[in-house]
């Protein structure tokens, strides 16, 4: 009797329809290798040897270019080993935001040349010798070696209280050099103008 009822509720039951709402995406979902295969350009290799020489010297140009701005801005990773650290960047700081007599050495040394090749009349040659050589000389060589000195020790000095952590091996060396050279040809770049205000970046 218990299994012909239930027997007759199934036939009884109204059967599912089709349900509206589809099931899932409706597409089998692509592999990440295909996905990831249409989104690659396809890549053309060089047809002659010349056009593949080409194609290296393009790219060794973009490089250099990219790696001499980057030095130009001093940015860290394109500086040479010499110039990099945080030491070697507030040494060059340090010189580059002042005014030192060791940086007119070259334009100093060239008069003193130009001086001694005038055409000076006879009676005036001795005594225009006599005062570059025993005045102006000296001078400027007591001037280049005292502030050489100088910023050596100051630099050291100032870079050990401020980066205790770091190698001070020569850094004094290193900004006694840079102030013997012409603002304008120092390497790498100054990025402070004297008084230590920053170098405005060209547009």
């Amino acid at each position: 009797m218990l299994r012909r009822r239930a027997q007759q509720a199934v036939e009884d039951s109204p059967a599912p329809g089709n349900d509206p709402k589809p099931q899932g995406k409706g597409r089998p979902t692509p592999k990440r290798r295909e996905a990831e295969g249409r989104r690659r350009q396809p890549v053309t290799a060089p047809a002659t040897r010349k056009e593949a020489y080409r194609q290296l010297r393009e790219r060794q140009n973009s490089e250099r270019n990219r790696a001499r701005e980057g030095m130009l801005r001093g940015e860290e990773r394109y500086l040479p080993a010499r110039d990099k650290g945080p030491v070697r960047k507030f040494a060059r700081d340090f010189v580059d935001s002042r005014r030192i007599i060791s940086q007119y050495f070259l334009p100093f040394s060239v008069a003193i040349l130009l001086l001694t090749w005038l055409p000076f009349p006879p009676d005036m040659r001795g005594a225009v010798n006599t005062v570059v050589l025993f005045v102006f000389w000296p001078f400027m060589m007591v001037g280049v070696l005292f502030s050489s000195v100088y910023v050596s020790w100051r630099v050291k000095k100032l870079a050990g209280e401020k980066y205790p952590g770091e190698s001070l091996r020569g850094v004094g060396f290193y900004a006694a050099m840079r102030a013997l050279q012409i603002r304008k040809l120092r390497f790498p770049p100054p990025q402070v103008l004297p008084g230590g205000k920053p170098v405005p970046v060209k547009k």
